[in-house]
């Protein structure tokens, strides 16, 4: 008799954003193996299953002068509301200062995030960061403050590796990771109010 918990309805809940399966030993693991071969090869990945004390955390990137987002920092975007809709009970942390015409890129993230149709109770800002170093430093901090236990991180593929090594001199557990060269669905718009293709690309 199946045993019905938050990982099967988040399994489900992937199955109907994408239209693909993922391999049934997804939904038996909390992290994914230690070994991830999508990483070692640079084969696309199938985002990770996490729960609600995995936050999803969205590295940022400089901002134009007017305030608007660059190419970079939306694609980075796009492969976390990929991660997003495969882990809907994880929270998501979207870090990064350097404001432009008096905005931040944390709250340029998580306006793109909100439209895109993340639930904005679900967005942790971290607004005040200026590089890598500062933005493992105050994740470290809400992480501590929320009591959650480890991350995935998204970022650009040439900054992943760097990115990584930070935050784990900071103290973070970091279980997974995506960039969008490696997200399966990077140019696919999804939206999470109709798990699918919905709007036009953002």
């Amino acid at each position: 008799m199946l045993r019905w918990n938050w990982r099967n309805t988040v399994v489900c809940a992937a199955i109907a954003a994408t239209g693909l399966a993922p391999a049934p030993a997804a939904a038996q693991h909390l992290s994914p193996p230690g070994m991830d071969f999508a990483r070692v090869l640079g084969t696309p990945a199938l985002p990770g299953i996490y729960g609600p004390e995995t936050a999803v955390v969205v590295l940022g990137y400089g901002l134009t002068p007017e305030g608007t987002m660059r190419d970079e920092l939306v694609a980075r975007l796009r492969a976390g509301l990929t991660q997003a809709v495969f882990a809907p009970l994880s929270p998501i942390i979207v870090t990064g200062g350097n404001p432009q015409a008096g905005l931040s890129e944390a709250d340029a993230m998580a306006d793109w995030l909100t439209a895109a149709g993340i639930d904005p109770t679900r967005i942790l800002r971290e607004p005040e960061a200026d590089s890598t170093v500062a933005n493992a430093r105050n994740t470290a901090a809400m992480l501590s403050e929320r009591g959650l236990r480890s991350v995935v991180l998204v970022t650009s593929d040439d900054h992943i590796d760097r990115a990584r090594s930070t935050f784990a001199a900071a103290g973070i557990t970091v279980v997974g990771d995506l960039t969008p060269g490696r997200a399966l669905w990077s140019s696919v718009p999804l939206h999470i109010g109709g798990f699918g293709p919905a709007r036009p690309a953002l």
